[in-house]
């Protein structure tokens, strides 16, 4: 079904950001990146307590290639 859209104010967009207004059949990334963080690092909000005694973040990977982009636009 087509969609129906009124205004739309964009303010920025980011580098490999997707922005679709409208239907869409398929929507592939640019661009991957593999964040490596430890206990409590995304953490937001008010008044937290956080208590991390032992913190180890395994960075180790065995695959070489995690999500193969080539060929997208």
């Amino acid at each position: 079904m087509p969609a129906i859209v009124g205004a739309i104010k964009v303010i920025s967009i980011g580098a490999s950001s997707v922005f679709n207004v409208g239907d869409v059949l398929n929507i592939s990334p640019n661009s991957t990146a593999k964040t490596f963080a430890g206990a409590g690092s995304f953490n937001t909000g008010d008044c937290l307590q956080i208590r991390n005694d032992r913190n180890v973040t395994n960075g180790y990977d065995q695959d070489v290639f995690d999500q193969n982009i080539t060929g997208t636009l």
